[in-house]
């Protein structure tokens, strides 16, 4: 017996002695006085064994098999290799039909001497900017550079474009390097699907701020006459941190796009760009917004 059932014991014992009422040893064990008079019955007719569960030495009905396990184990070892826990558990539930919860996947990975491919740094502390009240306000915009067909592809970029109020991903496309005419892509598909913002929070990217010499006077860009044009207000960030929702979806698709990539086959851009258009980011819109 635990010890928790022989102090059960000893009050039940003094409760058939007369030595307390019913409300002091319900109060004594915690439980109701109608569950304490269960108890009483049950002892009276099995004995001590009536305060053992009834499940002890069973195995549990919702345990996860060993089959399951084992196919766990060997797929985060092999084809989805470089996703993470919370990614691993939403491609197996999608592609494999195994649906377990994150914390039972972590559980049988760790246990396997599997880690997390991500690990997270401590974050610093800034004073947060709040968000702007209502979606198409304000959009953060800005070019990830990273090698998106896995380990031994090439680099290339990625230009996101987030809203600040709501953090979604509005819109997103692959281009080999940041440049005028692909920024003006990404801004024509977000025009279209959810019209013209009132302002673009970037950084100072020459696409964006023409940064003269010592004492040369500054001249707009052609990407920030065209949004002068169009009515948008150009916001320059002093730091990467200023636009962290935009940084902060870069870091997630560089997490979790490059699985779905690797997945799918894609092996070049336009490949990488059906994918990422369709359907990563509608998923992505729906169920994951950076914090």
């Amino acid at each position: 017996m635990t010890q928790h059932e022989q102090a059960r014991l000893k009050v039940l014992n003094s409760l058939l002695a007369d030595y307390m009422t019913i409300d002091q040893a319900a109060t004594l064990m915690g439980v109701s006085t109608r569950h304490t008079r269960r108890l009483l019955a049950a002892y009276r007719k099995e004995g001590a064994a009536a305060l053992a569960h009834g499940n002890r030495g069973r195995r549990p009905s919702n345990i996860t098999s060993e089959t399951t396990r084992s196919m766990v184990i060997h797929l985060a070892r092999t084809r989805y290799s470089v996703a993470n826990h919370m990614h691993l558990s939403e491609l197996l539930r999608e592609h494999e039909g195994i649906d377990i919860g994150r914390t039972t996947l972590r559980r049988i990975l760790v246990d396997a001497g599997l880690v997390s491919p991500r690990r997270r740094r401590s974050p610093k502390h800034r004073a947060r900017r709040q968000r702007m009240p209502l979606e198409g306000m304000l959009i953060q915009i800005d070019g990830s550079y990273h090698r998106w067909l896995g380990d031994d592809g090439p680099q290339f970029m990625l230009l996101l474009a987030v809203d600040d109020a709501t953090g979604k991903v509005a819109n997103a496309l692959f281009c080999e390097y940041e440049n005028t005419r692909d920024y003006f892509l990404l801004m024509r598909g977000l025009i279209e699907c959810y019209g013209v913002p009132i302002a673009l929070y970037t950084d100072r990217h020459s696409v964006f701020k023409h940064v003269p010499g010592s004492g040369a006077p500054s001249a707009p860009t052609q990407f920030s006459r065209a949004m002068d044009d169009l009515g948008m207000q150009m916001i320059f960030a002093l730091s990467p941190q200023a636009k962290g929702r935009v940084e902060r979806a870069a870091g997630t698709f560089q997490d979790r796009l490059v699985t779905e990539l690797r997945i799918a086959g894609a092996t070049t851009i336009e490949e990488a760009g059906v994918v990422t258009r369709q359907p990563f980011l509608p998923v992505m819109r729906q169920s994951f917004l950076p914090v």
